[in-house]
């Protein structure tokens, strides 16, 4: 299916900071990340990254994130946005700024 760019330009998706990787111990495959998009305040996203990712792998990561998701609890957290990733063999790869470059890129910079 194709979609008109107006379509698209309804997605807000901008770089973010991983802060902070708290695994939710309740869950088998949850994390509660702790991530700066550059607001005001750091956003909560909680992800199904656990299988695949240790916290040590994510925090420091700056990777994309879709930024006017409605909000929605999860396990009893307040997500608020999504992680963007690839699906290769039903494993997500998560989608990270380039070593090399992304130090040039604050968080908030918004993907256009």
């Amino acid at each position: 299916m194709k979609i008109e760019y107006d379509d698209f330009s309804k997605l807000d998706i901008r770089v973010g900071y991983i802060k902070e990787c708290i695994d939710l111990q309740e869950a088998d495959n949850l994390y509660k990340l702790i991530v700066d998009c550059g607001e005001d305040e750091p956003r909560q996203i909680i992800t199904g990254m656990k299988k695949y990712y240790t916290p040590r792998e994510l925090i420091g990561v700056k990777t994309l994130i879709l930024m006017n998701l409605k909000s929605r609890r999860i396990m009893g957290e307040l997500s608020e946005g999504m992680l963007l990733a690839v699906d290769v063999d039903n494993e997500p790869i998560l989608v990270k700024l380039d070593k090399n470059k992304r130090d040039l890129v604050p968080p908030g910079a918004k993907i256009r």
